[in-house]
């Protein structure tokens, strides 16, 4: 049974589960504003519900409360549809494949399924520079770069790609001299940039500072997508085939070079025994100072408990019907997950949200995780 409902940036689908709230938390001031409006001051969004009878009047209420009672059934849910676990013979598949399940997925949806995340700004400022001048407004010139399209001709002329029998896991030749972004003052790393929901608003609010994207899959066709996207501006950003989950699969920019790695609704996709190795390699490409962004699916969300049996892989991992995975993280895995690399905690969040269908009279319980990690300077 196919599961991929993630929030804001999902469209159209309405599970049917019930569900009360109350409450509100705390926050903190942040300086990013969008179209005339400035962010609520604390993450994770300011609409709380104080009273049931007023739960259709929004899509969306934050900082929702769940009773003993509610941890209990969304428990109790959990362990009824993983009691029957995919046979043991049938699960290497989903792993090995699973470029594979994921490049069928783009092929069927193309760009059309998820939404973009224009929520980033909001949770995630640290993807803008700020106070380093080399990083604000100033022509690519500056950089020794005198327009787009000479740094498009950097772009494109450091390519060594290697591609297996599926078209799906890039080998790309350490590069010793130049590349892509080379001349950036920050650099931001999107990992499982998909069909770039995440890209694009980044370009759009990086478009004349000195910020160079990276974004990487390992569906040939996610890239492809992305880069046939009329708002890709190679001069912004690289979009690049890579398997995250190979250990000698090479990036194309040295150690130490990256500013910010984003990971949003990616880690829950890899099977949970090669994660801690993919974090661990990335934060080799990290400068000292430099930032893990995450945002991904928690433990109980609703996504979670509409699974049927037989589509369990392991405690908490599911196959979808498309053959896609999905795990669903606690607050203590996250901050294990990140620390164990050696990362200082800046902020390990569990975001517990009501999600309104106001047309159906649906309320759902949705759970994700939102977290920052800095590799010590």
């Amino acid at each position: 049974m196919s599961s991929y409902l993630s929030g804001p940036e999902m469209s159209g689908l309405c599970p049917r589960l019930f569900l009360p709230v109350v409450n509100a938390a705390a926050r903190i001031c942040c300086r990013w504003s969008s179209g005339g409006s400035t962010r609520p001051p604390t993450p994770l969004g300011a609409r709380i519900l104080t009273s049931h009878d007023h739960i259709f009047q929004h899509n969306m209420w934050d900082h929702v409360k769940w009773s003993e009672e509610d941890e209990e059934n969304a428990k109790q849910k959990a362990m009824e549809n993983s009691s029957e676990p995919i046979p043991m013979e049938e699960q290497a598949k989903f792993d090995i494949e699973a470029c594979k399940y994921w490049d069928t997925f783009y092929a069927v949806h193309q760009n059309k399924f998820f939404k973009d995340r224009n929520w980033l700004f909001r949770e995630f400022p640290e993807l803008l520079p700020g106070g380093d001048e080399d990083c604000l407004l100033g022509p690519w010139s500056s950089c020794g770069v005198t327009d787009k399209g000479q740094q498009t001709l950097v772009l494109s002329g450091k390519q060594d790609q290697t591609v297996d029998g599926e078209g799906c896991c890039l080998h790309e030749a350490p590069d010793t001299g130049d590349f892509p972004g080379k001349q950036a003052a920050f650099r931001i790393l999107e990992v499982g940039c998909g069909a770039g929901n995440s890209v694009f608003p980044i370009i759009r609010s990086i478009r004349g500072t000195r910020t160079f994207l990276y974004c990487c899959d390992f569906s040939p066709r996610a890239v492809q997508l992305v880069k046939d996207h009329p708002s890709y501006d190679p001069s912004l950003c690289h979009a690049f085939l890579h398997d995250v989950c190979k250990e000698d699969a090479a990036f194309l920019f040295p150690p130490q070079s990256l500013d910010v790695i984003l990971l949003v609704f990616v880690m829950s996709s890899i099977h949970p025994a090669r994660m801690q190795g993919v974090v661990n390699r990335l934060t080799q490409f990290l400068k000292p100072g430099g930032m893990f962004l995450f945002r991904d699916y928690g433990r109980y969300d609703l996504s979670q408990l509409r699974f049927k049996k037989g589509c369990c892989l392991s405690e908490n991992f599911y196959s979808r019907g498309d053959g896609t995975c999905v795990y669903f993280f606690t607050k203590e895995e996250v901050r294990l997950l990140f620390s164990n690399a050696g990362l200082e905690e800046i902020q390990n969040l569990q975001d517990r949200r009501l999600q309104v269908n106001r047309r159906e009279k649906v309320a759902m319980r949705r759970v994700w995780m939102q977290s920052k990690f800095r590799k010590p300077s």
